[in-house]
């Protein structure tokens, strides 16, 4: 926590009673401070030097000075003459803090007295107490504790540092890495700090232990950190383990230690794919690599016998090839090509490198290899029997672990949710392994909306949701579950750009109770817009809308009406999805021209019979007098409209503006416009399919309204069986 603001204050005027106080008196005051002399500081100050003036390079006050000399008669004069007390270095340092590095337990009193905040950081986001902590002060470290510091506070660091990982560190990790026994003692047998919190780069205060080659006391410091569950397997710099560091130390003892351990992975490799053995073997360190085979490691981890051989250490050639070592190690093929564009580089590097498999699974865990963030354990590349896939971490029991891998299980082989391929179990964690796919749907229509351009039709947006549908039916029907978390980031596109439905850890078994179906027709509704809107507002922001707003931002009248039905379902809500599979929305142009021709030629249409069923089905009520093919013979070219009006010149009975009429007027020119007579009409009209639909874009889906639940429907196109 930051005290309000008091930054460098170069640049304003020097303070003088006479003006005529120069620069060189306060940097002398500065001198005066650090050599401790009391008297000249205090004729200084009384000729008008600046108390808070500060050095160029560092941002040193006089105050600042004072409190890192240990001079406390000094602060006490510089406070007395109107030093900040909460003034800042260019580091962000305050007094405070230095007090805090320098363990001055006086001083840090004095400072929170005059209003410094106990957990105030440095623009690096160290605290007094990580300092104390850092430099061994256990006098400092103790008062700073009763006076409210936070134990297990992290360190936060700057923005661009953040993006880097580096911050994150707390007090433990600075007592660890500097050799501080007695302080780690006190944090964790008396404060309470959580042995296994994390820093930015994924490191634990036993990582931090470890790495710092200079520490006489890293037996010492690891046996407390172990003893008190300290997380054996963390990684750090370029992937490294505690075991991996241990034996780049080339420390048996620490090897040792960690052996013990009873959740220590033996196998576990770095960024490289290279284990402990391995580090071991090419180190030359002969009795850590038979300790490490005689606990179980594994010495199918690289040429291990020519490193060996190499090193001309024959007894470590015979004691590996004992251990299973082969003479004729094979790494993977170099020249194998995976599959997946996107994720390929990373693919080939894991497929090269050495793992311990996990039953049929070849994974690591590694930011290189993340495709996403989940609620619990991310989801990552690997490889199950050879296959590239997608793995989804659990913890092992995880209701949601559970729940996805329930409801794959339920899904037929060749389906149109993601392919589900088998799942593992280690160390407390499940794994779940599935097909692999390059982009989301929110992802392709953000990032790569080129491959996403609209034809005229609409096809991408028709193509992509109809997959949809068809998933969340089966989901519902062959499954018998619902999703509950339909999203643009949970539909999957393949590299051949098919695309799937997935992540079913929300699922739920379907009861029969409508709201459980309700849930995901309305989230439908809300994809459709999303998709024919290109992805143009964020799905979350679109579920924030009422239905009103929703359906009014629809972009057409076919879209409208399709969202309208998933908003509102009406009673038969089990069923409700399987009958709009054939809705317009999802029938091609060409499909509909058809649809509107075979209608038109039904005989009481083409014989214009009044009263029929089908013409008064069709007959305009007086509320959809605003549709576009109202005084539809006035909207046709009239040269075209002419021509189709000769074959009625003799008995007069030209074609009328009524909706039978204009499906009849469809038929006929379908019929007759490739005939050699009517090639002026047929350059006038060009490709029907796109006339009608650009003339009379609400044709089609008024007529679809209008004769659904008739006979007539047998007109329409399956769209569902595609």
């Amino acid at each position: 926590m930051e005290t309000k603001s008091h930054n460098n204050p170069q640049g304003r005027p020097t303070p003088s009673s006479n003006g005529r106080v120069s620069m060189k008196d306060n940097y002398l005051l500065i001198e005066a401070v650090k050599k401790g002399y009391m008297e000249q500081v205090q004729q200084l100050l009384e000729g008008g030097a600046d108390v808070n003036f500060q050095e160029e390079e560092g941002g040193w006050a006089p105050l600042h000075n004072a409190v890192q000399t240990y001079r406390e008669g000094l602060v006490e004069l510089l406070l007395h003459h109107g030093a900040d007390p909460c003034l800042r270095k260019r580091n962000g340092a305050t007094p405070f803090i230095v007090a805090g590095i320098m363990g001055n337990v006086k001083l840090l009193q004095l400072f929170l007295s005059k209003g410094a905040d106990v957990n105030e950081c440095d623009s690096n986001g160290f605290t007094a107490f990580m300092e104390a902590a850092g430099t061994g002060h256990v006098e400092a470290l103790r008062f700073l504790y009763e006076n409210g510091a936070t134990v297990n506070l992290r360190r936060k660091a700057k923005e661009d540092q953040e993006r880097l990982r580096k911050g994150g560190a707390t007090a433990l990790m600075d007592a660890a890495a500097n050799g501080h026994v007695e302080v780690l003692k006190i944090l964790l047998d008396e404060m309470g700090a959580d042995v296994n919190v994390r820093d930015n780069m994924g490191r634990n205060a036993l990582f931090h232990a470890l790495r710092n080659s200079d520490n006489s006391n890293v037996e010492v410091i690891t046996r407390l950190l172990l003893d008190h569950e300290a997380d054996v397997n963390v990684r750090g710099e370029e992937g490294k383990t505690p075991l991996i560091l241990a034996v780049e130390k080339k420390h048996l003892g620490l090897v040792s230690m960690l052996l013990e351990q009873e959740r220590i992975e033996i196998n576990d490799t770095d960024r490289e794919g290279k284990t402990a053995l391995l580090f071991a073997v090419q180190l030359k360190l002969k009795k850590i690599a038979q300790l490490l085979c005689n606990k179980g490691a594994s010495t199918d981890c690289g040429d291990l016998v020519m490193i060996a051989r190499r090193n001309y250490d024959s007894s470590l050639v015979d004691f590996l090839l004992r251990h299973g070592a082969s003479e004729d190690f094979h790494p993977p093929a170099d020249d194998w090509e995976p599959q997946s564009s996107r994720w390929g580089t990373a693919l080939k590097h894991l497929h090269r490198m050495y793992r311990p498999m996990i039953g049929k699974l070849k994974i690591f865990i590694d930011e290189e290899y993340k495709i996403a963030d989940t609620s619990e354990g991310g989801i990552y590349l690997g490889f199950y029997e050879e296959q590239e896939v997608a793995v989804k971490r659990f913890y092992e029991g995880s209701a949601r672990g559970q729940r996805e891998v329930s409801c794959l299980q339920s899904s037929r082989v060749r389906s149109s949710l993601v392919t589900f391929y088998g799942c593992e179990s280690h160390s407390g964690c499940l794994y779940v392994c599935l097909a692999l796919c390059e982009w989301t749907l929110e992802e392709l229509l953000a990032h790569h909306r080129e491959e996403a351009v609209e034809n005229e039709e609409g096809e991408f947006a028709r193509n992509v949701l109809l997959s949809i549908f068809k998933a969340v039916e089966e989901l519902h029907h062959s499954c018998g579950y619902s999703h509950q978390d339909l999203r643009p980031q949970n539909i999957l596109i393949d590299s051949k750009k098919a695309v799937c439905l997935a992540d079913f850890d929300k699922s739920i078994k379907l009861s029969g109770e409508p709201q459980e179906i309700k849930r995901d027709l309305e989230a439908l509704g809300l994809l459709v817009l999303y998709v024919v809107r290109k992805g143009d507002t964020p799905f979350e922001k679109l579920k924030t809308k009422s239905n009103e707003e929703v359906i009014q931002l629809s972009p057409d009248e076919d879209a409208r009406d399709l969202i309208c039905q998933l908003l509102d379902p009406g009673k038969n809500v089990k069923d409700h999805l399987s009958g709009l599979l054939g809705h317009p929305f999802f029938w091609s142009w060409e499909s509909r021209y058809r649809t509107l021709r075979n209608i038109g030629n039904e005989s009481d249409i083409k014989t214009r019979k009044a009263k029929s069923n089908i013409l008064q089905l069709l007959e305009l009520g007086k509320s959809e007098h605003s549709r576009s093919f109202v005084q539809w013979t006035s909207k046709i070219d009239s040269c075209v409209m002419r021509q189709m009006n000769k074959f009625y010149e003799k008995n007069g009975n030209f074609y009328q503006n009524t909706v039978g009429d204009l499906l009849k007027f469809i038929r006929n020119l379908g019929e007759h416009i490739d005939e050699e007579k009517n090639k002026e009409m047929k350059s006038k009209i060009g490709i029907p399919s796109q006339y009608f639909q650009k003339k009379f874009p609400d044709l089609v889906i008024y007529v679809y309204t209008k004769l659904q639940n008739t006979e007539y429907r047998k007109h329409f196109p399956n769209t569902q069986s595609k």
